[in-house]
C-alpha cells in the first residue's frame, strides 16, 4: 500500500530552507563539499515549468502524490542494477518533502517562465538554431551552441536534463569549483572582486561568489549575449530550457543570475536561482531544486567533441542535398 508523507513545503519554499548548521572547513567556510547529482528530480518528472493544471499550486495533492509514488514504486520493482543495489526513486521520494513539489520554478506564482518582451520574441522568432529554422548546415558555425558541445546555455547547466546529471563541488580558500558532468567547470572567486569589462563574455558568464551565514551566494554577469548575429549562428544561447527544448530563448546583455547554495540537511543541498534578464523576460524568474549527496555516484570524462563525426556528416549531407536540388 502506498505510504502517506507529511508535507513541509512551506519551510521549504522559505529563503532559509532549514536549521540546520553546515560543517566548516579548514579555513571556516560552511562546507558543501562533495557529490550531488540531481538525477532523482529528473526521474520522479518534477519539471522547470509547472503544467497549467496545477494552477498556483506549489505542491500536489495527497492523491497526486500518491500516483508519483505509485509510478516510482513500479519503476522500482523493474529495475535490476548490474552490480549491488541502489536507492530507489520510491526512496527518495519519501526521504523529502521537495519530492511533492509541482514544479522547479517556484516565482512566478504560476510556475511558469514569464513571457518573453516584444523585442524577444521577434528575435526568438527569426532565429536560427539546429531545431528551429531552414535545414541548411554548410559550416560548423550553423550549429547551435549545444550540438557543438559548447554548452546547454547558462543557468540551464545547472537544471537537470535528462542524463548526466552530476555535480561536485570543492573548496580551498578564495574558492569554489563546481565540476558539472557536462558541459566543463565553474571556478567561482569568493574575494569581492571587480566584474568583468562589459565586453568581455563567456558562455557561463563570470561568476563571484560570498557567503551569507551558511550560505553560497554566487552572482554571474557578462553570460554570451544572442543578438541578431550570434542567435542566427549559436541559437539556443540561454538553453534548451527544459520543457522548451525547441525554443529558441536569446540573451540580453544585462542578463544576471543569482545563485545560492546550501545544506538543508548532512545529505541535502538546497540550490535556488533566479534569473533576470529585462531585454529577454518581462520579469524575473526563480527556480529551486534539491540534490542528494551520493558519494558512489561516478563522473566520468564528458568527451562530447572528440571524435563527434555527426558534424561533419551533416554538413556534407546538406550539401549534397543541396547540390542535387539544382541538379
Amino acid at each position: 500500500m502506498t505510504r502517506a508523507v507529511p508535507v513541509a513545503l512551506a519551510a521549504f519554499l522559505a529563503a532559509g530552507n532549514s536549521d540546520f548548521e553546515a560543517p566548516r572547513t579548514e579555513w571556516g567556510d560552511p562546507d558543501l563539499t562533495g557529490t550531488w547529482p540531481v538525477q532523482m528530480v529528473n526521474d520522479a518528472r518534477i519539471r522547470l515549468e509547472r503544467p497549467q493544471e496545477f494552477g498556483d499550486r506549489a505542491e500536489l495533492t495527497d492523491a497526486e502524490f500518491a500516483e508519483r509514488l505509485a509510478a516510482a514504486e513500479q519503476s522500482d520493482a523493474e529495475y535490476r542494477p548490474a552490480e549491488g543495489g541502489t536507492k530507489g526513486l520510491s526512496e527518495w521520494l519519501l526521504s523529502t518533502p521537495f519530492a511533492h513539489r509541482s514544479s522547479l520554478i517556484v516565482d512566478p506564482p504560476d510556475g511558469r517562465l514569464p513571457p518573453l518582451t516584444k523585442a524577444a520574441r521577434a528575435l526568438s522568432e527569426g532565429a536560427r538554431s539546429t531545431r528551429v529554422g531552414p535545414p541548411v548546415f554548410d559550416w560548423v558555425s550553423d550549429f547551435d551552441a549545444f550540438e557543438r558541445c559548447i554548452t546547454r546555455g547558462f543557468p540551464a547547466v545547472m537544471l537537470p536534463q535528462p542524463y548526466n546529471n552530476g555535480l561536485r563541488i570543492f573548496q580551498a580558500p578564495g574558492y569554489v569549483a563546481l565540476q558539472m558532468e557536462t558541459f566543463g567547470t565553474r571556478i567561482i572567486r569568493l574575494e569581492r572582486s571587480a566584474p568583468w569589462p562589459r565586453k568581455v563574455r563567456a558562455w557561463h558568464g563570470y561568476s563571484r561568489g560570498h557567503w551569507e551565514g551558511g550560505t553560497l551566494v554566487v552572482v554571474t554577469t557578462n553570460i554570451v549575449s544572442g543578438d541578431s548575429a550570434t542567435t542566427k549562428r549559436f541559437g539556443r544561447a540561454a538553453g534548451p530550457i527544459p520543457g522548451r527544448e525547441n525554443a529558441v530563448i536569446p540573451v540580453g546583455p544585462d542578463a544576471k543570475v543569482v545563485e545560492r547554495f546550501s545544506l538543508a540537511g548532512p545529505d541535502r543541498l538546497a540550490y535556488r536561482v533566479t534569473y533576470e534578464d529585462p531585454a529577454v523576460y518581462t520579469a524575473p524568474w526563480t527556480a529551486k531544486l534539491e540534490r542528494q549527496r551520493d558519494e558512489d555516484y561516478k563522473l566520468y570524462e564528458y568527451a562530447c567533441q572528440e571524435g563527434d563525426s555527426s558534424i561533419r556528416a551533416v554538413i556534407e549531407g546538406s550539401r549534397a542535398d543541396r547540390a542535387a536540388s539544382k541538379r
